[in-house]
């Protein structure tokens, strides 16, 4: 079994002494992927009462413990509760939601073997980050999530951005997996500062993007079909933007548009030779960029025609 990562505690049934000592300060999560006994889910209960900045995280359920959300009988002042990976084992309904408090603000729902109603988020009107796998019914639901300020769709398919529009609190977008093709509404969501577009099936134009003209950081992934960035000009608080395995893509000359463009990503691009980024050799606002172009050859002459440190951690304004 791999550690957990650094602010995970992993518990487990029987629960220990060890796994059950203070939180420490940094801990962000608490998950556990067999389902503890009611005894343990109390004292599990106990020691998160006092840290409402911790989640808790139900997933896995390879041995077929975690069959529903019943379980969340034993905390009714939790407010972060994510269940993912739930779809190995038979999985019931998240009708267990009808537990926390109205005042949830992070939640998610992963993938599982049936198309289950997303009708009992209705009721978080406070929510602010939401995770979504899996083809769902009542996705409707999510239009009137109106705090909400990031958002993950994963595995869905929408005709299009509609639904989204009413989130007007909106900052962070991940489109991952489906095939939502559409993004013409995408300029409606004008306060987006992160957009994430991750191996959408299909997806050819992204040419609204460049509407979003208070975008911080753009992240394009896997995209076979796209085979042009979108003209940038307006992108005037665009900052770094991620270009990973758009294959289709040649031409990086619009980004000479994007007028404060600081940091640049351009990995997974081995299709791509290093006079395809002489263009942006000289460009007046770029700080930092790593480059992956497939060998160690091509990569060192694209340092030198970009000879610039690769760009850290980014903070959105």
């Amino acid at each position: 079994m791999c550690a957990p990562a650094p602010g995970v505690r992993e518990v487990r049934p029987p629960m220990t002494r060890e796994m059950l000592r203070p939180l420490e300060p940094q801990c962000e999560l608490v998950q556990f992927n067999s389902l503890p006994s009611e005894r343990d889910l109390l004292r599990l209960a106990d020691l998160m009462r006092d840290r409402p900045d911790v989640a808790l995280r139900a997933y896995g359920g390879y041995d077929g413990t975690i069959a529903n959300l019943e379980f969340l009988r034993f905390f009714p002042e939790l407010t972060r509760f994510h269940a993912d990976q739930l779809r190995y084992r038979p999985f019931e309904d998240i009708d267990g939601l009808r537990y926390l408090p109205d005042d949830v603000v992070d939640l998610s729902v992963g993938q599982t073997q049936r198309r289950l109603s997303l009708a009992p988020l209705s009721r978080f009107q406070l929510l602010r980050r939401l995770y979504v796998e899996g083809p769902k019914k009542d996705i409707e639901v999510i239009s009137g999530l109106a705090m909400l300020e990031n958002l993950t769709l994963r595995s869905i398919t929408l005709p299009d951005l509609s639904i989204l529009i009413p989130l007007r609190k909106l900052r962070s977008l991940d489109i991952k997996l489906g095939g939502t093709r559409d993004l013409g509404l995408l300029p409606q969501l004008d306060r987006l500062a992160y957009l994430e577009l991750w191996m959408i099936r299909g997806l050819e134009d992204i040419s609204p993007v460049g509407e979003l003209t208070n975008l911080q950081y753009l992240f394009l992934q896997d995209l076979p079909r796209v085979d042009r960035l979108p003209d940038m000009s307006r992108m005037t608080s665009l900052r770094r933007i991620d270009i990973e395995g758009l294959k289709s893509l040649t031409d990086l000359s619009p980004l000479l548009t994007a007028p404060s463009l600081e940091e640049l990503f351009l990995v997974k691009s081995a299709h791509l030779s290093p006079e395809h980024l002489e263009c942006l050799a000289g460009h007046p606002t770029l700080k930092a960029a790593a480059l992956g172009l497939g060998s160690k050859r091509k990569n060192d002459a694209a340092e030198k025609l970009l000879p610039l440190p690769r760009p850290g951690r980014f903070e959105l304004n």
